[in-house]
Parts: C-alpha cells; structure tokens; sequence
C-alpha cells in the first residue's frame, strides 16, 4: 500500500506546470511550493507535468529541477520525477558506474525486486544506456556475489501464491546438506535454490527448514556465507517472507548511530512510497515503538525533510 497522498481536486497538468515555472521565476526557488505540487502527484501525473512543461517552455523540467534545487533535496526529487522502472533503472545503473562503484545499493535494488519489476527495469536499462544489466553486473561484481545476480535477472520466476511441498521439503534439505551439514559450502546450490524459486516457494522452505533443524535459513545463510553474497541472499529470503519487515530494518540502519546514510534513506523512501511504505511504516513501528515519520523527522532537516515526509504521508 502506498502512501502517496493526492489532492482530491487536482489541478491539471498543465496548471502544475506553470505553478512550478512561477515557483522557480524570481529570488530564489519557492522550495515548499514546488514540494507541494510534486510529492503529491503519481508516476503518470508527474510524466504529464513533464510534457507539458517542455511544451510550454522548451525545457525538460529535470534539468531546470536539478539547477533550482541543491543537495539531498534535489537528488530525492531528481529520482522521485521517473516512474518505479525508470527508477530502478537509474539507482542500479549509478551504482554500477565506475566513478561510484556501490554494489549493495545495486544489490538491494536488484534483489528485492520481482520477477516482472526485473524484466521491465531490464528493458528500461538497455534502452536508457545502450547497455546490458548483465553486461554491467559481470564487468563490476565478482564471485559467487555475481554468479548469484547474474543468475538472479535472468531466471523467469514464477510469482503466484501456490507451492510444490515435496519440492520445498527437497530443497529444505538441499539446502542444509549445502551448508550447515558440510565443512563449508556448496555455494552452487544456494545460487541455484535462491536465484530460480518463486517468493511463496522461498518463504516455505524458510519454515521447513525452521521445522525440521529447529534452526532458521537467515541464520545458515549468515554463518555459511559472507559479504555480498550474504547481503544478495538475505535481501531475496527476507524480501520472499516479509518485503516490508527488510526495509524497515534497512531504514533503521541508515537511520541510527552518528550521522544519516541520506543516500540509502533517499532511496527506500521514493522507490517504496508508490508501492508498499505503508506496510513498511507499520513494521517500523511494530519493531522499534517509534514511527518512521518522528525518525526521519529527527534525521533529517529543512525541505529535504518536508519532502521526504510529504512522501510518506500523515503519521505521528
């Protein structure tokens, strides 16, 4: 559930378009004014402003956006004006690129993302920069980390609710033979398991596993591997039993001790905002008796801090 919230009468797009040319017009941007139209319009109202402001005044919104704007506040609301795709595509495609290597932030994007997410950020990927996902991901990862990613965007999983129990109880066991079983590690099958089955499927042979060696799978994955290949495996398991319960933890830690990893708080917050954050901000809450709006209240400041919680909606 997302926690967007849009103006029961809304202006058309082409009003949106000149509040913000007059918003940027004058002394200074109207900061809160340009907040106020764009963190309250979905992915197609903001790509109607777009075409409407490039009709009327001959310049793509983004780049007048990027040179009004500055810091942490231009780059949330630089990524907020793609649609989830475009996105996806940009956040995986920057921490892939050479002058800023960031293999977990392209490593969450990748791995909590679904089957049909994946295919489209694909396309998008190729179309955007001339070249392929995979391409990137075996120029910079290395490893079983990029044999499980590599793996990871081309399998076709299927994404239903139904599962297989005899083929859970299977790889349960596989699974454990694979790892806490044995000195050391088959990784191979640990890519091949997590890489090719569907969420439900994961998520049930989580519990069988649970059940039959009274131990969890997270647990035998953070003592059986490690690095980026552990934060690749935990991200699919955790995101298969309870998307929302991960980024919840993921924006606690960007969230806690000294100083705020602004980058990944960014990220979370405009890539889940359309899609789950009102769940996330219930496991929030349900894990650290806090809300996630006093959180990012409290981290954060100015009108990077009223986007950010524009985003997220009302909440105490």
């Amino acid at each position: 559930m997302a926690t967007l919230t849009i103006p029961p009468v809304l202006s058309s797009p082409r009003d949106d378009a000149m509040h913000l040319y007059k918003a940027f017009k004058g002394f200074g941007c109207d900061k809160p004014a340009v907040i106020n139209i764009l963190a309250h319009r979905d992915a197609t109202q903001r790509a109607l402003i777009q075409q409407e402001y490039r009709a009327m005044y001959s310049e793509e919104l983004s780049k007048r956006l990027a040179k009004e704007l500055s810091g942490n506040l231009e780059k949330a609301v630089l990524l907020w004006m793609y649609d989830p795709a475009g996105r996806d595509a940009i956040l995986v495609r920057k921490a892939l690129s050479a002058e800023a290597i960031d293999l977990r932030a392209a490593t969450e994007v990748i791995c909590s993302r679904t089957p049909s997410q994946i295919v489209h950020v694909k396309q998008l990927y190729h179309s955007m920069n001339g070249t392929y996902l995979e391409h990137d991901i075996e120029l910079h990862a290395s490893g079983d980390h990029k044999k499980l990613l590599l793996a990871y965007v081309s399998a076709m999983r299927y994404e239903g609710p139904e599962v297989d129990r005899a083929t859970v109880d299977y790889d349960a066991k596989a699974l454990y033979k694979a790892g806490e079983k044995k000195l050391g590690t088959d990784e191979k099958t640990f890519i091949q398991i997590f890489s090719e089955r569907s969420r439900a499927h994961l998520a049930a042979v989580s519990a069988a596993y649970h059940s039959m060696y009274s131990r969890s799978l997270k647990k035998a994955v953070k003592s059986e591997t490690s690095g980026l290949f552990e934060f690749a495996l935990l991200t699919i398991l955790q995101c298969a039993e309870n998307p929302a319960k991960y980024f919840a933890k993921e924006l606690h830690k960007a969230m806690k001790g000294l100083g705020t990893d602004d980058k990944t708080l960014i990220r979370i917050v405009v890539t889940r905002t359309e899609i789950d954050m009102q769940y996330i901000k219930v496991e929030y809450q349900k894990k650290h008796r806090k809300s996630l709006n006093d959180a990012v209240h409290s981290e954060t400041s100015g009108d990077y801090r009223t986007f950010l919680l524009s985003l997220l909606g009302p909440g105490h």
